[in-house]
């Protein structure tokens, strides 16, 4: 039996990397894979079949896959995406990138292609014979998209396009609205795991053959034919006057059998002469009725603003969506991967449902989200993250290498939450939340420094937004030591009275004191999955406003 990648795991990296580390992820450990890849939904076909000929060349396309920049450009990772589909074994995904490359050229769209294209094989890789794979997308490219699935599982192992019916109608301006996501289902061969889904029948919808018996109780009854005409045995005689042959149809049972059911009295026969029914074993309750789940979805509706599950993730979906998906194709133990796990909804289900799992994001936002979420919603879970700094050598790396990165991480690890989006507002990165002495949540401001060149204006621009939008702590996160005039500057800053003993509004935090478990002195933390809201407008932080919410 194949090892399996030792769970539960997150990754921070770029999934492809972290996929092709066979150590990590060896050929058929995986039971389950769900994945969500990101895509720009509101750029129109012009923007992505538009070539990158003539353009900036892609500059910045081969940097970070941003959680929350979707937009994708034809550069050298997408050459060297093409390069490795032309040098791997499988022939006929091979054929299908280059007629696609040949038809939408450099465009943003074949870029994207190109970047699943070789995420697909690796998961086809590492998927169990039993396991398979659903991948979530946009009705703009999911055409597209199924081509690639075929030419990497085979035609043969597809089994469904789910229709997820997300939201409601909006009015278009010249278009019909767009209500639905696609969800596609391949299977890794025809033993793939599938447990049928049960859900509470719709009472608007009772069986039109419901039959009220003589004990006054109605029933629901079935048919007692199949379709198509036979010569075999007994199925197509005639049964007690009764000739399926005539509707050319054949008996679903012998006559023994159909015998044995209309002495009981399980057998409908229908006054105006038409063909008997089969009576169900139990009275029809409308309330207990179920049905089984097809290819429509329509009763998980989407996260809307005051969902209690929502997170401010701009992507995430429905817990009950992803449950859905992992009960029908998955058994307790299994292993469910997400490789590109955003806010970890694919993970929480998972540990809901019992099953081990693994996820991989490129992003720290995201990391350090699913652990909020993984620890607030499983008090002692345990689980592995990897790819994170563990010492100061690896976090100054983190910092040299990519700074923005860098200020997601930090802003965790002082027990905040970050900006989503690149970009400062007088050097705000992040934001955390603490309870006040009326039990009452409110959010302090963070400022992060991955570089060596600081001084004290820097402080001093943290105390000017604290002061403005009402803050009444900030926290000056560096990664070198402070200069005298920066701990003077943040020591111009009053120390704030609370029941829980005197702190200083303004705290400068190095990169060692981090490193070596010291932490920011302030009032009891509240993780942002206990839910302040944090809005970067600001007016959400004067004075009065919604920047403190009630417990």
């Amino acid at each position: 039996m194949t090892d399996v990648p030792a769970p539960n795991r997150l990754y921070y990296g770029d999934n492809l990397e972290v996929l092709r580390d066979t150590a990590q992820f060896p050929d058929a450990s995986v039971d389950l894979v769900y994945l969500d890849p990101p895509f720009n939904s509101n750029a129109g076909y012009n923007v992505l079949f538009k070539s990158a000929q003539g353009t900036n060349g892609g500059s910045g396309a081969d940097a970070s896959i941003e959680a929350f920049g979707d937009t994708w450009t034809w550069g050298p990772s997408s050459h060297a995406a093409m390069m490795d589909i032309a040098s791997g074994a499988n022939r006929p995904l091979t054929v299908m990138m280059q007629a696609m490359h040949s038809a939408l050229g450099d465009s943003p769209l074949m870029a994207y292609l190109a970047m699943m294209a070789v995420r697909l094989v690796e998961l086809h890789r590492v998927l169990r014979s039993t396991g398979s794979l659903y991948l979530h997308c946009d009705p703009t490219a999911s055409h597209y998209l199924k081509l690639v699935l075929d030419a990497v599982f085979g035609a043969e192992n597809y089994r469904a396009e789910i229709v997820w019916r997300r939201t409601n109608a909006r009015s278009t301006a010249g278009k019909w609205p767009r209500l639905h996501d696609i969800i596609f289902h391949y299977a890794a061969s025809p033993d793939a795991i599938f447990n049928p889904q049960l859900v509470p029948g719709d009472k608007a919808k009772i069986p039109h053959t419901l039959i009220t018996w003589s004990d006054g109780l109605k029933y629901n009854t079935f048919e007692l034919t199949g379709a198509g005409l036979t010569k075999e045995g007994e199925s197509g005689k005639p049964w007690r006057g009764f000739d399926p042959s005539m509707m050319g149809r054949h008996w679903g049972n012998s006559h023994s059998q159909l015998d044995e059911w209309a002495n009981a009295g399980m057998i409908h026969f229908p006054k105006n002469g038409g063909f008997p029914r089969l009576r169900a074993d139990e009275p029809f309750d409308p309330d207990a009725r179920m049905v089984t789940v097809g290819d429509v979805w329509s009763d998980i509706d989407r996260l809307n603003q005051t969902a209690k599950e929502r997170l401010g993730y701009p992507t995430q979906k429905p817990r009950a969506l992803l449950e859905r998906i992992i009960a029908a194709s998955s058994n307790p133990g299994d292993v469910v991967l997400d490789p590109f796990c955003g806010c970890g909804t694919a993970v929480d289900a998972a540990q809901k449902l019992g099953r081990r799992w693994i996820g991989i994001d490129v992003t720290h936002i995201a990391i350090g989200m699913i652990e909020d979420r993984m620890r607030s919603g499983y008090p002692g879970i345990a689980f592995e993250t990897i790819g994170v700094p563990r010492d100061l050598a690896s976090a100054e790396r983190l910092a040299a290498d990519d700074p923005h990165q860098f200020q997601q991480w930090v802003c965790w690890q002082v027990g905040g939450f970050p900006r989503e989006k690149k970009g400062g507002d007088k050097g705000v990165d992040g934001w955390f939340n603490y309870l006040t002495d009326q039990n009452r949540i409110a959010t302090g401001v963070i400022g992060v420094k991955a570089g060596d060149n600081v001084n004290p204006g820097m402080v001093r621009d943290l105390g000017q937004v604290m002061k403005r939008d009402g803050h009444e702590f900030g926290l000056f996160v560096m990664k070198s030591l402070p200069t005298k005039g920066m701990r003077e500057e943040a020591a111009s800053h009053p120390l704030v009275e609370t029941q829980w003993g005197r702190f200083p509004a303004l705290q400068i935090v190095t990169l060692a004191e981090l490193m070596h478990g010291q932490r920011p002195k302030l009032p009891p933390l509240i993780g942002p999955m206990k839910k302040a809201q944090r809005v970067e407008t600001r007016k959400s932080h004067q004075k009065g406003s919604q920047g403190a919410l009630e417990l």
